[in-house]
């Protein structure tokens, strides 16, 4: 890897020689002058990202005489800018490019596969361009998002350093290296390569958008805010501006602010996943349950591993009343969740079942599990083996069937298919996590540090940081543990869950004054969270601050009074009488 002070010294002129080559040959090729000159301003309006000033551009160069083969590369850039992916193809699929744009060309049309989802269709496209620019930085970023869409992550890695070699100032090789870092090493590393990449053209878009949602994530809003109010001086109505000072407004509780944001994006955000979860929680927040529901079902459908669309699902569900989307969509491999078994067994008291609420209540109150949960999969076992025979070793067919099967018990077949899948897909981050759960479940923690290791050298989550961390206490090797889980918070430090995981185990090896610090960092984010309130107040009394301490636990008993532990934590700190009161309350449950 290449440093920061080395990025920064590395100012050459690859961006002038690139735009002088692409003048050159639309002059060279473009049947008049005048033709030539308006294909210049299509490429320069394309080099900014606006693709409806190109489109202007090109079609009178087409007017002034220019040939369709001149300019079908930069229209379908152009169309594809504006999100018109039928209209480019008209441009890109027939292969038609002029001399000297057929890298461009095909380049833009295995772009066009990718964003339709033929992942081999855009293999072959791109195949054809390296044919003429094997040295391409450009073309091997394209490459590198390409494998790692494919679930060849390992292989994207390898893609973004061949093309950071290749031309090391390029803004979209920087780019994708800083995203990629991001999945691999946490959010504070990545920072440096869009800083390096915005050094070099310092109104890109993208790189403003990538280095605006890392600052955010961070919890840098005052840096962040800046950042996206400089995107829309740029570009008024810029959809991820927009996106990101909503977060920042629901992070502050302003949802009318955040929602009138958002809605400001329109329909250019109604795939994005993010933005998917956010408005589903934005509804839940105004007091509109069911459009909630209506969203964050659809979210899930296209992300059934995605745990907060999951549960933010089941708080909608729960608000709304929606008995049936509340445990239909949550199968029993799913009920480790103390969040979700507690909204179940509400729901089962508020139906008359308090038979069927008691023993979901206690599981809730006994807290989480530390067995791994695999991701419920709503499919059944059924088809997900039918689709697997139809096409083994693919991944989306072969990590739900794995995950399917873990969720039944059945840990012979699924280490059987999901060895398959790594013997198919040894690149893939995703099979290897489920691979290593898949060992952690048969006991094999050795095994499951390697499969995680492997899956963790592309790309990190928070929950992938707890399932080894598990795997480290399960080998004997705690203090590996800790020492991950710390690592990783130092590069996110604004990760609430990794902030309950270090502050987890500094609590589980005696390190009160580290628990202290995460718990009481984490509350001002999670006021009403009485799991995360009554952790604090023991944490306050095991450093002596018994007022504290008991404030802290009377919190957390206002918020759950139905909570056995909690209400212990409460009489264990509170004045001899009024413990006497809670603790035979307490002995009710």
């Amino acid at each position: 890897m290449i440093s920061t002070r080395d990025l920064g010294g590395r100012l050459t002129a690859l961006a002038a020689c690139l735009a002088a080559a692409l003048i050159g040959t639309a002059l060279a090729s473009a049947a008049s002058p005048e033709a030539a000159g308006y294909m210049v301003e299509a490429h320069a309006a394309l080099d900014k990202g606006d693709g409806i000033a190109a489109e202007a551009e090109l079609r009178r160069a087409l007017d002034a005489g220019a040939d369709r083969a001149e300019v079908a590369a930069a229209m379908g850039d152009a169309l594809m800018k504006q999100g018109a992916l039928d209209k480019a193809r008209d441009w890109l699929g027939q292969g038609q490019f002029a001399a000297g744009q057929e890298s461009y060309g095909w380049r833009m049309l295995g772009r066009l596969e990718r964003a339709e989802g033929n992942l081999p269709a855009a293999g072959r496209a791109y195949d054809r361009a390296l044919q003429y620019t094997p040295d391409d930085g450009q073309l091997w970023v394209d490459i590198g998002r390409l494998r790692y869409a494919g679930g060849e992550q390992v292989q994207a890695v390898d893609a973004a350093d061949h093309a950071l070699a290749l031309d090391p100032g390029n803004p979209r090789t920087l780019e994708f290296r800083g995203q990629l870092v991001r999945d691999q090493y946490g959010l504070a590393p990545a920072l440096p390569w869009f800083e390096a990449g915005l050094a070099r053209k310092a109104d890109d878009l993208p790189l403003l958008g990538e280095y605006a949602a890392t600052l955010g994530e961070l919890g840098r809003a005052r840096e962040m805010l800046k950042v996206t109010r400089h995107m829309l001086a740029i570009d008024p109505g810029n959809a991820r501006a927009l996106y990101l000072q909503a977060v920042l407004a629901a992070r502050a509780g302003k949802t009318a602010l955040a929602r009138s944001l958002l809605r400001r994006t329109g329909h250019r955000l109604a795939d994005v996943r993010a933005a998917m979860l956010l408005r589903g929680a934005l509804e839940l927040e105004a007091g509109n349950p069911n459009l909630a529901i209506d969203g964050l079902d659809r979210l899930v459908r296209m992300q059934p591993a995605n745990a907060p669309a999951r549960l933010l699902l089941a708080r909608a569900a729960a608000v709304a009343g929606d008995r049936a989307q509340l445990f239909s969509a949550y199968p029993d491999e799913l009920a480790g969740s103390p969040y979700l078994l507690t909204l179940q067994g509400r729901a089962q008291e508020d139906a008359g079942k308090r038979d069927l609420a008691a023993p979901l209540l206690a599981r809730a109150d006994a807290g989480a599990s530390a067995q791994p949960r695999p991701v419920g999969e709503r499919q059944d076992a059924g088809t997900l083996a039918a689709d697997w025979a139809e096409t083994p070793g693919r991944i989306g067919n072969g990590v739900p069937y794995v995950r399917k099967l873990l969720g039944s018990g059945n840990l012979a077949l699924a280490g059987e298919i999901v060895e398959k899948l790594r013997a198919a897909n040894p690149g893939s981050a995703d099979v290897q996590a489920v691979a290593g759960d898949v060992r952690l479940l048969q006991n094999d923690a050795a095994g499951a540090i390697e499969r995680y290791r492997i899956a963790a050298r592309v790309r990190v989550t928070s929950d992938l940081v707890g399932r080894m961390a598990l795997a480290f206490d399960r080998a004997g090797q705690s203090r590996a543990g800790d020492n991950l889980v710390e690592a990783h918070l130092a590069a996110s430090p604004a990760d609430p869950h990794l902030g309950r995981l270090a502050a987890g185990r500094a609590a589980r090896r005696g390190d009160w004054t580290r628990a202290r610090a995460l718990l009481e960092y984490l509350a001002l984010g999670a006021p009403r969270d009485p799991g995360l309130i009554g952790a604090l107040a023991e944490a306050r009394l095991r450093t002596g601050d018994k007022p504290g301490a008991e404030q802290a636990a009377a919190a957390a008993y206002a918020l759950r009074r139905d909570s056995a532990a909690l209400t212990r934590a409460y009489a264990a700190m509170a004045s001899a009488e009024a413990a006497a009161l809670l603790s035979a309350k307490a002995n009710q449950f």
